[in-house]
């Protein structure tokens, strides 16, 4: 059945201010734009961002049902090397961050941010965790 995720697509009501965001902001590569998508290449995974209106349309719903009330439902959790530097690298450029690194007892360096639409954003890396007891 499913074996692996090709492609995240993520529903914009602000496609250029976004596509701002991903490319300048935090330097994804972008391989594709028209007037409604914007395609950024992530290792072997394309990472999407479409226009509200047709996101609808292409899954066939009335665009009052796409809604983002509520906050966020989930969160893209990225590996990186160091999340100290990424930190201070993307707060240089202008990423504000909902939570700044810290060890989490799961064995994750963490630090998250929200693009300017609200989604969420972890970055993480391993750490060792040490036994209690």
């Amino acid at each position: 059945m499913i074996n692996r995720i090709d492609a995240t697509v993520v529903f914009v009501r602000d496609l250029v201010t976004c596509i701002g965001f991903y490319r300048d902001t935090l330097g994804l590569k972008m391989t594709f734009s028209d007037a409604v998508s914007a395609t950024f290449q992530l290792g072997d995974l394309y990472f999407l961002l479409l226009d509200v209106s047709s996101a609808a349309e292409l899954i066939g719903v009335d665009v009052s049902e796409l809604k983002a009330d509520g906050g966020p439902r989930g969160l893209f959790a990225a590996g990186v090397e160091d999340v100290d530097a990424a930190y201070e690298a993307f707060k240089a450029r202008g990423v504000t961050f909902l939570k700044p690194p810290i060890d989490q007892h799961w064995g994750l360096r963490t630090a998250h941010f929200a693009d300017p639409e609200g989604n969420v954003w972890e970055i993480n890396q391993s750490i060792e965790v040490k036994s209690k007891g």
